[in-house]
């Protein structure tokens, strides 16, 4: 496969607003759109020879030479198409061959208004210290979640942003913030480098793609604590979850100490879950928002997690804080999904149901 068939399926899939395109030998290449994936009509199954080429393609832009006949580490980077879209690539070893799954990055960052996410979300935004989290499985939009809030930001205050992605997805153009975006492997080591270095850098607002680890989870920490407002992504599924989920990176003997310290600088947590649209054209985010009020944040010292969902539903008209369920009835409500879309998404099927009928 040549440069030109390989950016000829890349802007098809642009031109159809597709999420994912996956290269596979043995497969035609698959578009994954609206959460379904497709393979495509008109193209034979791929050989070794193609993704390896493709694979080529992509790192020959990054000056990156790899011995595709040896074992190799997975490797993630980014790929631009001539000011039409940008890609997050996962090149990795299969059965022996090349596979490449490519991630669309819209040239254009959306506006939380425009990704229908909850207009609290601007008021999280505008925070000056704390941590928040943004929660989810993948490809439920947590990157494009972060950028949204990024550009509120940008768009709302004089600020000093540093941002450390792996690989670098979103470009932010100078608005009101001055912005530094550094990427792991090409602009610092690793992600606790460029935190602890962030750190001098005067910076107001830092924004980390992924807490994967313990020094990462612990940097965060401790530059929230000192004064400023920090943005990441966690794999988790809901708030309780991402709690339990940041302590336990830690060592045993040291998460009371760092129980303490999340819920003193803990502000919020969003969870994610995308879902088909009623008329299936796109996908719409259901959304669980905690904010760490002085109640909340009492229940994460004292490790009582298990009171924290009770508070979050007491808490939707004051704090505006919500529920998946809570919110799943709302999209259902406006005809936005399926009742059979939130019944399947619902934390507790039965109970949901029973809320539904009340409602």
């Amino acid at each position: 496969m040549d440069r030109n068939a390989f950016h000829k399926l890349l802007a098809f899939g642009i031109e159809r607003t597709v999420s994912d395109i996956h290269f596979e030998v043995g497969y035609p290449p698959h578009y994954r759109l609206h959460g379904e994936l497709l393979g495509a009509i008109k193209v034979p199954p791929l050989t070794g020879a193609d993704t390896e080429a493709i694979a080529r393609m992509i790192l020959e832009d990054r000056s990156i030479t790899v011995d595709f006949s040896r074992r190799f580490t997975e490797i993630d980077v980014s790929y631009s198409l001539a000011q039409r879209g940008r890609f997050r690539a996962s090149i990795f070893r299969q059965r022996g061959s090349v596979g490449i799954v490519m991630r669309l990055i819209p040239i254009q960052v959306l506006s939380l208004e425009q990704l229908n996410l909850p207009p609290v979300l601007s008021e999280i935004a505008d925070a000056r210290r704390g941590l928040v989290l943004i929660t989810g499985a993948t490809g439920n939009g947590k990157t494009t979640t972060l950028a949204a809030m990024i550009r509120y930001i940008n768009e709302t205050r004089h600020a000093h942003i540093v941002t450390v992605e792996d690989p670098i997805e979103f470009i932010y153009e100078p608005q009101k913030c001055m912005i530094i975006q550094r990427e792991v492997g090409a602009d610092t080591e690793s992600f606790k480098d460029a935190m602890t270095a962030a750190m001098r850098q005067d910076p107001d607002v830092i924004m980390v793609g992924e807490i994967r680890d313990r020094e990462t989870a612990a940097t965060c920490l401790k530059a929230a604590e000192t004064g400023h407002l920090v943005v990441s992504a966690i794999h988790t599924p809901d708030s309780v979850a991402t709690i339990q989920r940041y302590i336990g990176l830690f060592e045993t003997d040291a998460q009371d100490v760092i129980r303490d310290r999340l819920g003193d600088c803990l502000q919020a947590i969003v969870s994610l879950r995308l879902l088909a649209s009623k008329d299936g054209r796109r996908r719409l985010p259901a959304v669980e928002i905690l904010r760490v009020t002085r109640t909340i944040r009492e229940s994460i010292r004292a490790g009582r997690l298990s009171d924290i969902p009770e508070q979050v539903r007491k808490g939707r008209d004051l704090y505006s804080m919500q529920l998946f369920d809570q919110h799943l009835i709302d999209l259902v409500n406006t005809g936005l999904i399926s009742m059979e879309t939130a019944i399947y998404a619902s934390s507790n099927p039965e109970e949901f149901e029973r809320a539904l009928r009340v409602d």
